[in-house]
């Protein structure tokens, strides 16, 4: 059999058994498939990839035109076997939301096309290894392989299923029964030979049903390592591959799939003829995987009924094994080494009996980490999101950078600089279907402010990232303002729509005039005049007002009052940016920045605008009470991204510090940047803590309650961030302060937020004011 002329791997030409007409199909795709007609001219290529074992696979080529059909083998075929519209139907539904799987295109039901029913995907280009120990890498690497195979497992059994409208698609109950029971019937409708190993199993297995047997994940049925397609040069997974298998069921059958190979009977040949793993350096084992596995899925490795699925999985390889070779024998078999599959049957078995008089305890070789000790603990939601958002970074934004970069650099004299690139509004979509969402608002989230600091933290490693969870300032701050004091009018104008994520908004306190660090200062302001308000005055650094979807503003001003206390005089207002009277006079840049990504920061003019009475949040003269409810999280969350701003500068330092050389040696050789490298990690862990005690504080005694700790962390998680990027800087030389590096826009940022929410000075004067105080109290409790 000749193999590939066309440059694309383990493909062979079309088996006999099934060819089909290449004419009728070429017209169909013509009319049916955009894009497909784009070069008529060009020859229809069609090439069988030679691993298919189930339902054949094709690669096609047309010109610059590149796809993979899928169809149904012909001649008859065993029941509820090679269901071919339930891979497409999970595969469109998991591409919707961003999972790794190829794009879906095209699903024909007409079988007088090409014989069967067919589907048409998208062609990812990567690596796919057919021998599991990855001989052709490194050990760092395939250990690296090994955990994203992992973490893909992890992240594909954390998906919501009811949130992927893949209803009717399998019943969660009974499903380990159902499985024994159908692989039994597939087993026995294709038995050539009698095998009482296989009856042992199967009496075993029924006998032996976990009790929660009712678990409800998507699980792939078949998740292995030569099924995924990895990032060319990357250990990133790009496409998990043939859903044929996939249901609603118990997660820990994959996971067992994917163990079994740890116990292959050394009498039988690996899986497409590899060596065996537990004889490669750099596997992991397979007690690490599964901590990797519970770790990202946030649940306990402590696996009940271990031996049940590990003894199911073997069971199931071997039904899979004998419809091989009985494919085969009717002669509709996918792969030429079909033949093969009959010897190994009864090893299979064999084995999948020795594995259900086993136990494993996970005790022992995974020991739990006592929660105790940890000062500050993550609900087992707030795990799950922060695995799924992790994942969400790893694979979506951190490759979009460049792209969105790219963007703002092209578009840097053009009006379009105030938009959003369409890949963020393409990587909302995809955040908010998997539910990552609003995060920051505790009543929305369900997330504690401990839960959300690690996963602000997340996020921080990318100057957009915020912005794709709708997560970022000033949105949130006055989404909580809304939240918290908004009448039910005012959540359903604004509120709604800005946790939706269709407008945008700004928050207009600063004033050019005046000090406004001393927020008593602001002269902005708000007249009653009937039943409307009339706001008169400047501001400026209203951040967010550049964005086209900025529909709405918070403005602070001053209102008559009869109250002699400085703090009642000032009240905040909804100002429509449309309303006659606005207008936005100029953007202001920092440190040269234009910060167009955040809506950028502005200076604006309100002249006798008019709004009704009703736009008041809360009351009059309760604008410093409801500032303090806003700037309490603000403040932190701006702290808690920092802190992953921090770890990305390091990352940055200590790469460059690997790399270059100066006076004969690394620069990480040198005393002096060694030194840099430890004080900035001591720092973040520092700095980490204490944004964890303030999270910890607001949780527990409230915004109010935890003053001291959120000006605490105000002024040092800044400070600190300052000193490592500075340190960043030095250690890249000129490229630190280009544009070839963040290093530059980091510090710009973070040096703002020494000002921003009041400056450094005056949240030291406050800590002093409650140190006082409480040292006062003290004494006084002692005399």
């Amino acid at each position: 059999m000749e193999a590939d002329t066309t440059g694309e791997p383990n493909t062979i030409e079309v088996l006999p058994q099934h060819r089909f007409d290449s004419r009728s199909l070429e017209a169909y795709l013509t009319q049916h498939l955009p894009g497909f007609g784009a070069q008529s001219e060009m020859t229809l290529t069609i090439k069988q990839y030679r691993s298919g074992q189930s339902n054949p696979t094709f690669y096609l080529q047309k010109g610059f035109q590149v796809y993979v059909l899928r169809k149904k083998p012909p001649g008859s075929l065993l029941p509820k076997a090679h269901k071919i519209d339930r891979e497409f139907k999970v595969q469109k539904a998991l591409f919707s939301i961003g999972f790794p799987v190829p794009k879906p295109l095209l699903y024909c039901t007409d079988v007088s096309v090409i014989g069967t029913e067919f589907y048409i995907m998208e062609h990812v280009r990567g690596r796919i290894f057919r021998d599991f120990t990855i001989p052709e890498v490194s050990p760092v690497e395939r250990s690296a392989l090994y955990v994203a195979m992992i973490e893909t497992l992890a992240r594909l059994h954390s998906l919501n299923v009811q949130s992927l409208e893949l209803k009717g698609y399998g019943r969660s109950a009974g499903y380990c029964k159902r499985q024994v029971s159908t692989w039994t019937k597939q087993y026995e409708a294709a038995a050539h030979q009698d095998i009482p190993a296989m009856k042992e199993l199967a009496a075993w297995l029924i006998k032996h049903l976990p009790d929660n047997d009712n678990e409800e994940n998507l699980v792939h049925g078949d998740f292995r390592l030569d099924n995924i397609v990895f990032h060319p040069t990357e250990a990133r997974v790009l496409a998990v591959l043939d859903w044929e298998l996939s249901t609603i069921g118990h997660p820990l059958l994959d996971l067992a799939g994917l163990s079994l190979f740890y116990f292959w009977p050394r009498t039988v040949p690996m899986i497409n003829r590899g060596s065996l793993i537990q004889d490669s350096i750099g596997i992991p084992s397979m007690e690490e995987l599964i901590s990797i596995y519970c770790r990202c899925r946030g649940i306990t490795p402590v696996l009940p009924n271990w031996n049940f699925f590990l003894a199911l999985s073997y069971f199931k390889l071997a039904g899979i094994a004998q419809g091989v070779y009985s494919r085969y024998l009717l002669g509709n078999n996918s792969s030429q080494d079909s033949f093969l599959f009959a010897n190994i049957v009864q090893p299979l078995a064999e084995t999948g009996l020795q594995l259900s008089k086993r136990t494993f305890d996970f005790n022992t070789t995974l020991p739990q980490v006592d929660s105790t000790r940890h000062l500050f603990v993550q609900t087992r939601k707030g795990q799950e999101v922060l695995t799924k958002v992790k994942h969400f970074m790893k694979q979506h934004i951190f490759p979009a950078e460049k792209e969105v970069f790219d963007y703002y650099v092209q578009n840097e004299n053009s009006e379009e600089k105030w938009r959003k690139p369409s890949v963020i509004d393409k990587l909302k979509e995809m955040a908010k279907a998997e539910g990552l969402w609003n995060l920051f608002l505790p009543a929305v989230s369900g997330l504690s402010q401990v839960d959300y600091a690690l996963i602000a933290e997340e996020t921080g490693k990318c100057f957009f990232a915020p912005d794709v969870f709708n997560c970022q300032a000033p949105d949130t701050g006055n989404m909580e303002v809304l939240h918290l004091y908004g009448s039910q009018e005012q959540k359903q104008q604004w509120l709604e729509p800005l946790l939706q994520g269709d407008i945008a908004s700004a928050f207009c306190m600063t004033e050019p005039d005046v000090a406004s660090s001393d927020a008593t200062n602001i002269e902005c302001s708000i007249q009653r005049d009937g039943d409307s308000y009339v706001v008169n005055g400047k501001k400026w650094w209203s951040s967010g007002a550049g964005n086209p979807k900025c529909k709405i503003a918070i403005v602070l001003g001053r209102t008559e009052t009869t109250s002699r206390s400085r703090h009642r005089q000032h009240s905040m207002i909804l100002v429509p940016i449309s309303t006659p009277g606005v207008k936005i006079i100029r953007p202001l840049s920092v440190f040269g920045y234009m910060d167009h990504i955040h809506g950028g920061h502005f200076e604006i003019h309100f002249n006798q605008v008019r709004v009704p009475t009703s736009n008041l949040i809360l009351g009059e003269g309760r604008g410093f009470e409801i500032s303090q409810g806003r700037l309490g999280p603000g403040r932190i969350h701006h702290c808690m991204r920092t802190i992953g701003l921090a770890e990305r500068a390091l990352q940055i330092m200590c790469e460059r510090a690997a790399q270059r050389e100066a006076f004969k040696k690394k620069l990480y050789e040198h005393e002096v940047v060694a030194h840099w490298i430890a004080e900035s990690r001591i720092a973040i862990e520092e700095i980490r803590l204490l944004t964890l005690k303030a999270a910890h504080s607001i949780d527990t005694l409230g915004s109010a309650g935890a003053r001291k700790e959120i000006a605490m962390i105000k002024v040092a998680a800044p400070r600190a961030v300052c000193k490592i990027v500075d340190r960043a800087i030095q250690v890249c030389g000129g490229a630190g302060v280009s544009q070839d590096y963040p290093l530059a826009n980091m510090y710009a940022l973070t040096r703002t937020l020494r000002l921003a929410d009041g400056p450094d000075e005056v949240h030291l004067s406050a800590v002093a004011k409650m140190e006082l105080w409480e040292q006062a109290q003290r004494l006084r409790g002692k005399l």
